[in-house]
């Protein structure tokens, strides 16, 4: 190959790899784009579930990792009303989870990975669920057997696998419906 056709390849891939560069630039700012909005359209619907509901709370919206994530705080620390938007053991928040998703969607046609917390509840649970997962890998260290755990939803599910992996042993999810719960083995 002569020294201008080595050139010439050597421009042509540069160009192409220019252009993906540039690609994938609009692409990552497309996306930022769209969980910004997302974010907007579901801290709108909170907001007025808020006002309806005549409830205070302070409405913050941060994107990492790929998703909105949106959390209602309180100056207050006694907010029972907030707290309330919680439920027993999450429920009521994740419903509400599920309804700003359903508001980006019905706004701008796509699917929504957005995460709702409300007085930190998500926050504390991680730390619990933390807690459930070392638990169980212990347990099944020390038995050699499997160990079932309660019934999550699966956003909990996700933190209890991923901490169970950094903590080398495998999981699975088992069940259907409100009863898919982890099963932590020692085997792989």
């Amino acid at each position: 190959m002569s020294s201008e056709s080595v050139s010439e390849v050597t421009e042509e891939l540069s160009g192409e790899a220019a252009a993906a560069d540039e690609q994938e630039e609009v692409a990552v700012s497309n996306s930022a784009k769209r969980l910004d909005e997302e974010g907007d359209v579901a801290a709108d619907y909170l907001e007025e579930l808020l006002d309806i509901a005549d409830i205070d709370g302070d409405i913050d919206i941060e994107v990492r990792n790929g998703r909105t994530y949106i959390s209602i705080v309180s100056e207050d620390e006694d907010n029972d009303a907030l707290k309330s938007l919680v439920g027993a053991d999450g429920e009521v928040l994740e419903a509400l989870q599920e309804l700003a998703r359903l508001s980006v969607l019905t706004s701008t046609g796509s699917r929504s990975r957005l995460v709702l917390d409300i007085t930190g509840y998500r926050e504390g649970r991680s730390k619990e669920l933390l807690k459930i997962a070392q638990e169980a890998v212990a347990e099944a260290k020390e038995t050699g057997h499997d160990v079932a755990l309660e019934p999550m939803s699966a956003y909990e599910r996700k933190i209890v696998h991923d901490a169970i992996a950094d903590l080398g042993l495998v999981s699975e999810s088992e069940g259907e419906g409100s009863n898919r719960h982890i099963v932590v083995s020692v085997e792989s």
